[in-house]
């Protein structure tokens, strides 16, 4: 564009193209987020009703449970650490080391009764974090 330009007519280009790569492109990760529901095995997770259904089952989760699942399953296959996960989810440095992650996690677990699947959807990494494999 040449300048001096109009600000509308340069966000109605930009909103183009971003337009034209998610429609185009439908292995794009845009496109992935406009749907905003991740799917995984036996875990379904919509991010505009904060709905979670683990087996056909809906499990009701707190704000930072549902962010934490939704971490961990919008990056499949990627281990997280505990202060990695913290940082992500409560947008803070972690200046010490406590256990707030993994009781968080651990709570999750219990409500999607993984401890009583042999197909564990959250699984640990010892000595690193945890993933959601695909």
């Amino acid at each position: 564009m040449t300048k001096p330009f109009n600000p509308l007519e340069l966000t109605a280009r930009v909103k183009s193209q971003l337009r034209r790569y998610t429609q185009l492109n439908p292995n794009s990760n845009a496109h992935a987020a406009a749907k905003n529901e991740i799917a995984i095995r036996g875990l379904v997770i919509n991010k505009d009703n904060h709905k979670v259904i683990v087996y056909d089952e809906e499990v009701k989760l707190t704000p930072i449970e549902f962010d934490i699942l939704y971490l961990l399953a919008s990056n499949p296959g990627r281990v997280f650490s505990t202060d990695e996960i913290f940082e992500k989810v409560w947008n803070e440095k972690v200046y010490e080391a406590n256990n707030t992650v993994m009781v968080h996690i651990r709570r999750l677990r219990g409500k999607m009764k993984e401890d009583t699947r042999q197909n564990k959807i959250i699984t640990t990494v010892w000595g690193v974090g945890y993933k959601i494999e695909k």
